[in-house]
């Protein structure tokens, strides 16, 4: 029997296939996802969406009867970016699950799970419920009702881009070439949709859809899968690159010289970009984002707000506080008008939208978002990451002119620099990111902290 514990993560289901996750699971983990959200004294019904794997339409087909078997319906959307199975969501009103394993290798697959409205579903909303309904099925069996539900088939792809197109309108900016890296992914699937008309010319690179990944891993958050894209920039002479991850729910930019924007200068442009068209509002930003986002958003009359990193967490604040828009280290870009959801392609349309309607080329537009130098995230196994946290916390917290904090993890911080180490929820690692106002001094601050968590996992050997 499959350990359930060890595939239902914080936010989603993930493992490998058949191993970990296999039919059996997916359909159970269909009728438990009935019973937690009680489907049957709401909408009855929920919307299921599957990426390209190999696996995915089995599994997605066997969640559908975990769903049918308790007498509620299955509105299929088929193949599906994450963010379009958001938008199915939203634009329906019923709970979702999308079947995908995002940025992981070919061997993996997994389930995205979302109430009503795209509102998330995480260990502490419903998906440790029905973690232990699945367990109980895989070992009892499956109950059954005498009058099952129906399957219905829906295209939702051409309201999807149509929806994108009313909240950023493309039809005024200057003509743009932009190269996009889809890796195989569903980006394959949407980019043709969202951008079938208007003023940006595709160059499309790995446009064939392909769970196996012939050409590389689709996880732009690796330096190495973004060189083919970073070519094909320079090769062409493009303006832009955009690189989609599996499910094309995340979009990484490369200016015209091949060059990597990074999230955070994402994040303030776009943050910049929705507070002028509804000043005043809140925006969150996870605490491992550059200390540009919130400087940029109180410049532009905006509040922002701190939160721990991951989708609940955001979604959550967002609610809370009725910010227009959120960002995150890892470029997912969450927004108010997309049932605070993420979508990585609205925040490509941010993006080429402000670089169409100025004349600067990416390099030097967003440049003005770049105001620190950080690491980038380092990951180090550890065998105690509470207690190498703690011996850094030891180190650093009687210093003058530090604070520290643990809203996620530990942050330190000083006036020229700021680091966070938080333990991965998944995997024996430490997560390390850190920035300054100067390359020298990041990493300065870099090696101490990793010589620390070097020698404490050693020392708790």
């Amino acid at each position: 029997m499959a350990d359930v514990a060890a595939i239902f993560k914080a936010y989603d289901v993930r493992g490998v296939v058949p191993d970990q996750l296999d039919e059996s699971v997916a359909r159970a983990a269909g009728a438990a996802f009935v019973e937690v959200l009680d489907v049957l004294g709401g909408p009855g019904a929920v919307v299921v969406g599957y990426d390209m794997r190999p696996s995915s339409p089995g599994l997605a087909a066997a969640f559908a009867e975990g769903v049918t078997s308790t007498g509620a319906d299955v509105i299929d959307i088929g193949l599906a970016s994450t963010d379009l199975l958001y938008f199915a969501s939203g634009r329906l009103d019923l709970p979702g699950a999308m079947f995908t394993a995002s940025h992981n290798p070919a061997q993996y697959n997994g389930i995205k799970m979302c109430r009503a409205g795209a509102a998330p579903v995480g260990s502490d909303s419903g998906l440790r419920d029905i973690a232990d309904l699945v367990a109980k099925t895989l070992t009892e069996g499956p109950a059954t009702v005498a009058t099952p539900g129906h399957v219905r088939q829906k295209d939702l792809l051409t309201a999807y881009a149509d929806h994108l197109h009313d909240l950023v309108d493309l039809s005024g900016i200057r003509p743009l070439t932009v190269v996009v890296d889809a890796g195989n992914g569903m980006g394959g699937h949407t980019v043709p949709a969202v951008f079938a008309t208007g003023p940006v010319t595709i160059v499309p690179l790995y446009f064939e859809l392909d769970g196996n990944f012939p050409n590389h891993e689709a996880n732009p958050l690796d330096p190495k899968n973004l060189v083919d894209l970073q070519a094909k920039v320079r090769e062409v002479g493009a303006d832009l690159g955009l690189a989609f991850d599996g499910d094309a729910d995340r979009c990484f930019v490369i200016d015209e010289l091949g060059d990597p924007i990074s999230p955070s200068a994402i994040t303030g442009a776009v943050a910049v970009r929705e507070l002028a068209k509804h000043p005043g509002s809140a925006v969150i930003h996870n605490l491992i984002t550059s200390k540009a986002v919130p400087e940029l958003i109180t410049e532009h009359g905006g509040t922002p707000i701190r939160s721990r990193v991951g989708h609940s967490y955001i979604k959550q604040k967002m609610a809370e506080t009725d910010a227009v828009f959120g960002g995150e280290h890892s470029a997912h870009y969450y927004f108010r008008d997309f049932w605070r959801a993420d979508t990585g392609m609205l925040a490509a349309l941010h993006v080429l939208a402000a670089l169409g309607e100025q004349d600067k080329p990416a390099s030097e537009l967003f440049a003005e978002y770049e105001r620190y130098v950080a690491s980038g995230e380092l990951n180090n196994k550890v065998d105690d990451a509470a207690a190498t946290v703690a011996a850094i916390e030891d180190t650093y917290g009687g210093r003058d002119g530090i604070t520290v904090d643990h809203l996620d993890g530990l942050t330190v911080s000083a006036g020229q620099w700021w680091f966070n180490v938080r333990a991965s929820n998944t995997e024996p690692l430490l997560r390390l990111n850190v920035e300054a106002a100067d390359r020298a001094t990041m990493e300065r601050v870099r090696d101490e902290v990793l010589a620390l968590i070097t020698g404490a996992s050693v020392e708790e050997n």
